[in-house]
């Protein structure tokens, strides 16, 4: 019994040694790149050119809701200057307008707020997917065996590849 056990042991000694001496033989150099998503999500042209398609888009319907805010602040003005002095009647129907007015402000801005935060999603997704692309891109061309992009807490400069991603998403922009 006594061999027995000194004979595993020996056997396990022997394949431990064996899968030490056989790792590093097998092992391959990877190259490794990281990208910094914020940075990439800043200084890309293309989110410039988003933001500019979103304000053109909605300009117009922002000039009306400051049009209505500047309206309703005349008719308050109006109420609190005047409302001593005019009938029953008139001070309650401008009331009533007020109210109204106020209800459908505040409507119309809901509306447009959600339309907006819609718009700005989608632009942002086709950013992400330029970005997508362009790391894919990037890591075919230099060969890199893997790329981390979200989700990366450190990265040294010796694998940070931020700045390439960017000069190639800056040659591909197009206005």
């Amino acid at each position: 019994m006594d061999k027995l056990f000194k004979l595993i042991v020996f056997v396990a000694f022997l394949l431990l040694g064996s899968m030490i001496v056989i790792a590093p033989a097998g092992a391959v150099d990877l190259k490794i790149g990281a990208v910094n998503a914020v940075k990439l999500l800043d200084e890309a042209p293309q989110k410039e050119a988003a933001l500019e398609i979103l304000k053109k888009e909605f300009e117009v319907r922002n000039r009306e809701l400051v049009a209505k805010q500047k309206k309703l602040r005349g008719l308050e003005d109006r109420f609190n200057r005047d409302a001593a002095i005019m009938s029953e009647a008139d001070r309650k129907a401008l009331e009533r307008d007020i109210l109204n007015q106020n209800r459908d402000l505040k409507r119309d801005q809901e509306v447009f707020r959600e339309d907006y935060n819609i718009r700005r999603n989608e632009e942002f997704r086709k950013l992400q997917e330029e970005i997508a692309k362009a790391i894919v891109d990037l890591a075919e061309k230099k060969k890199y065996d893997l790329v981390v992009y979200e989700g990366v807490i450190y990265a040294s400069d010796k694998v940070d590849i931020t700045a390439d991603v960017l000069k190639l998403l800056k040659s591909q922009y197009r206005p």
